[in-house]
């Protein structure tokens, strides 16, 4: 599997795992891949401490994060978000949680999963700055994606002075296009099936029309990859690596919390929905009564990012402190269905090489048959 994009980056496979937890940057990399972190809802100092503790554990082996840039409110001062949230919706999605008995947060609670409160995550342009002002300054980081479109021309010009690879998802051929004009080095094609935000547009058919877009930049294929059939199968579309998610979700590494992470466990290909639920924008996770709730007749609607992530932050975090199993969710890909048991990150890099070179070997031999 060995490629250009393995080369310039020092890797042994283009397979690259996105998660929000540390423990599986350290393994997928010591692996040969390339674990990226999740930066948002990190503060700056506990993304100093997750990415020092990275640092160590994988000593002269590179790593990549991924952070939220939002085109909108890239300068002067943000407005007074919460003051635009209808409090319809905010009793509404009280009146959710009082169905399920949820309980409201214990006074010492922290504002968020990680410490920030939902206008703070990711939504500012002045956090990112800050958060990448911590990243840029660790030598073995050699990955920056963006999850929200193009990074800015200067963040640029500093990753590429620090031998940084810059990346950023795209949904559409138009997004790809705007990320190659705007400088990056690889994008990321996510196709309908993955997990969190994404299109509408499959991965068999969106992989492909990036490639052809964006020749001659590298292209990792996303959405529906948990595999070493499936990996071949974006290699043979033209992608030179792969981009997973969901995949490293049920592992012993894994930070999602236990009812989640049971009910990952026990899901189907066909359990996940895309709803808006988490940030205003079309997003898939598992359908549960929450997702339900929010298609009922009785919903106010969704809200426009970034009003959506700070109404649901704080119910979110509860209903996860609660346990409860009917409301309980996690942003996964269709693929969530293969991931049925607690391999750990090694094993499934190992497996998702092993049957790549078997479904590489068994494509070459039906070459030879006449």
């Amino acid at each position: 599997m060995k490629n250009d994009l393995c080369r310039r980056l020092s890797i042994e496979q283009p397979i690259f795992a996105f998660t929000h937890c540390r423990d599986v940057v350290v393994e997928v990399s010591r692996a040969g891949g390339m674990g990226v972190l999740g930066a948002a809802g990190f503060t700056p100092e506990q993304l100093e401490q997750e990415l020092h503790w990275i640092s160590q554990k994988l000593g002269d082996k590179p790593f990549g994060i991924d952070v939220i840039m939002p085109k909108k409110f890239t300068e002067g001062a943000v407005p007074d978000l919460k003051s635009m949230i209808p409090e319809a919706h905010t009793a509404w999605v009280e009146s959710v949680l009082q169905r399920y008995n949820i309980p409201p947060l214990p006074s010492d609670a922290k504002a968020g999963e990680f410490g920030l409160s939902g206008d703070q995550i990711g939504w500012t342009h002045d956090l990112a700055r800050k958060l990448l002002d911590v990243a840029l300054r660790y030598p073995t980081l050699k990955v920056l994606v963006n999850a929200l479109g193009t990074p800015p021309a200067d963040i640029l010009a500093e990753c590429h002075a620090k031998g940084i690879l810059v990346g950023a998802l795209a949904g559409k051929v138009k997004h790809a296009l705007a990320h190659k004009a705007g400088g990056v080095d690889f994008v990321i094609a996510q196709g309908h099936e993955a997990g969190g935000h994404t299109g509408e547009v499959t991965t068999m058919v969106l992989v492909p029309e990036v490639v052809d877009a964006v020749a001659p930049l590298p292209v990792l294929a996303a959405g529906g990859i948990a595999g070493g059939r499936q990996i071949a199968a974006a290699m043979a579309l033209g992608a030179q690596g792969v981009w997973c998610g969901s995949v490293w979700l049920t592992t012993p590494e894994s930070d999602v919390a236990p009812t989640p992470k049971k009910k990952l466990l026990a899901a189907g290909s066909d359990d996940t929905v895309r709803s808006r639920v988490i940030s205003g924008k079309p997003a898939r996770m598992l359908r549960t009564a929450w997702t339900d709730a929010w298609e009922a007749k009785d919903s106010p609607g969704f809200l426009p990012l970034p009003l959506q992530g700070m109404l649901v932050q704080e119910p979110h975090l509860r209903i996860l402190r609660s346990r409860n199993e009917e409301l309980a969710f996690y942003p996964c890909g269709q693929t969530i269905g293969h991931c049925n048991d607690e391999r750990d990150c090694k094993t499934i890099m190992a497996d998702m090489v092993h049957e790549y070179v078997e479904t590489v070997e068994r494509l070459g031999q039906s070459l030879g048959e006449s």
